[in-house]
């Protein structure tokens, strides 16, 4: 069973930072991907950024240039900084983790970016 626990969510001004974590536990094979998502009120889940094992990052458009993704293979945590924030950031953000064709994904945690 994997389990993951995000937290670093919360209330920020636009143009504000915050940075989001992921703690993976369990039995998790060495080569996996991570990756953040987000779900605003009314709208479809949708990629945010994601991080292989070797470490190669990838983003939306719309995040590139704000958002950075990192790992910490030895910690088994994936983090989010997020610089610039805008209020169209406001979502519920959750992190995944994908190896040998299993998907797990956390319970989310809110960002809210107010203008």
């Amino acid at each position: 069973q994997v389990q993951l626990v995000e937290s670093g969510g919360g209330l920020v001004q636009a143009g504000g930072s915050l940075r989001l974590s992921c703690a993976a536990s369990g039995t998790i094979f060495r080569f996996n991907n991570r990756g953040w998502y987000r779900q605003a009120p009314g709208k479809e889940r949708e990629l945010v950024a994601i991080i292989t094992s070797g470490g190669y990052p990838d983003y939306a458009d719309s995040v590139k240039g704000r958002f950075t993704i990192s790992r910490d293979n030895a910690k088994n945590t994936v983090y989010l900084q997020m610089n610039s924030l805008k209020p169209e950031d406001t979502a519920v953000y959750y992190c995944r983790i994908s190896f040998l064709g299993d998907d797990y994904w956390g319970q989310g945690t809110q960002v809210t970016v107010s203008s």
